[in-house]
């Protein structure tokens, strides 16, 4: 993730919610914020008031600390009126981890894309047993050593425990899809690269859009190639979301993120965010003059200190770039003898 220094937008409601209670920041759009662990320490989940209840928008990790925030919600700020709906974003743990656990307290649906519903899945079956040895050489051909390879061994499986069983079934959202909530037409809007299928909600009535991770004021969110598709090219998928967000969105919309502040600015984000990802593939160019294995071109990305915590999302992101470059002929590729790819200038 890259932080921005210099920051054009325009921050508005600058006093988050304290925890367990309710913000209104338009009209019947809540914000409410939960803790997470890690340098974001939150994520922001919403609130919409619907005919006969509440639509919510994202859920935080599945942990017994955002349970009794909910709880607390539930019993001070609905209004005895019960959920009727869970919306997530995406796939992510801290969008979806208590995303069956709503649905089932309320006997409600999950609306959610149906690639990232599917993933959701996917990842959450995973045990610490199922570890694949393919997935291991993808890693060693990154770069990793023994050590790392050991770690990666101790983590994997872990993503389920982040998140509660999910349904079933779901209600599938798509791009372009409207939702009556309330009354008022909300459009999903769908954003790739960060996650398969990422939906955001725009309201042009409220001039609002619930931006999930897709449009976030500070950082970019992680862009990353796992595993599971190796060849894929998540940088380019989201260039061109970026690219179709700020053709689509008009420039005066209230961004409501899922981390940090909102904003105004939607048009010089998305233009910074491009901007980002287009200077760290030049800078990656100029960094392989000489072959660099994907774990050695971290300082083309990133501004900051890659940490123990983020290695092995900052090697993710360097192979999406990498992928990237490739695609556009800017790089070639060699594997050594040891089954490690090096990557040269083309």
């Amino acid at each position: 993730m890259f932080e921005q220094k210099e920051d054009p937008l325009d921050y508005v409601f600058p006093d988050e919610p304290p925890p367990g209670t309710k913000l209104e920041v338009a009209k019947d759009v809540y914000w409410v914020r939960m803790p997470m662990p890690g340098r974001l320490n939150h994520i922001n989940v919403w609130l919409l008031r619907d005919y006969d209840g509440w639509t919510i928008v994202d859920t935080g990790l599945n942990n017994d600390t955002i349970k009794s925030a909910w709880k607390k919600i539930f019993e001070n700020e609905l209004e005895g009126k019960p959920v009727t709906r869970v919306f997530s974003t995406h796939m992510h743990s801290d969008h979806t981890g208590l995303a069956g656990w709503l649905v089932s307290r309320w006997g409600c649906e999950l609306w959610m894309s149906r690639e990232d519903f599917v993933m959701c899945k996917l990842m959450a079956a995973d045990g610490p047993s199922d570890l694949p040895d393919d997935a291991l050489r993808f890693y060693r051909r990154a770069g990793f050593s023994e050590k790392r390879l050991e770690e990666y061994r101790s983590r994997f499986g872990s993503f389920g425990a982040n998140v509660s069983a999910l349904p079933a079934g779901y209600h599938r959202v798509r791009d372009g899809d409207y939702l009556d909530i309330g009354g008022r037409v909300w459009r999903v809007v769908v954003g790739r690269g960060h996650s398969p299928e990422h939906a955001c909600l725009y309201c042009p009535e409220l001039k609002v859009i619930i931006a999930g991770d897709q449009i976030l004021p500070r950082i970019t969110p992680n862009v990353s190639v796992n595993p599971l598709e190796p060849k894929a090219n998540p940088v380019k998928e989201w260039l061109t979301s970026c690219v179709t967000l700020r053709d689509l969105l008009p420039s005066d919309l209230l961004v409501l993120p899922a981390h940090q502040g909102l904003y105004r600015g939607v048009h010089e984000r998305l233009t910074a965010l491009i901007s980002h990802h287009e200077t760290a593939l030049n800078n990656l160019y100029d960094i392989c003059e000489e072959p660099k294995r994907a774990v050695d071109v971290f300082p083309a990305i990133f501004k900051s200190k890659i940490t123990e915590w983020t290695y092995f999302m900052a090697t993710g992101e360097s192979i999406a770039h990498i992928n990237c470059a490739l695609d556009r002929r800017m790089l070639t590729v060699e594997e050594d003898d040891d089954g490690v790819a090096w990557y040269s200038r083309a």
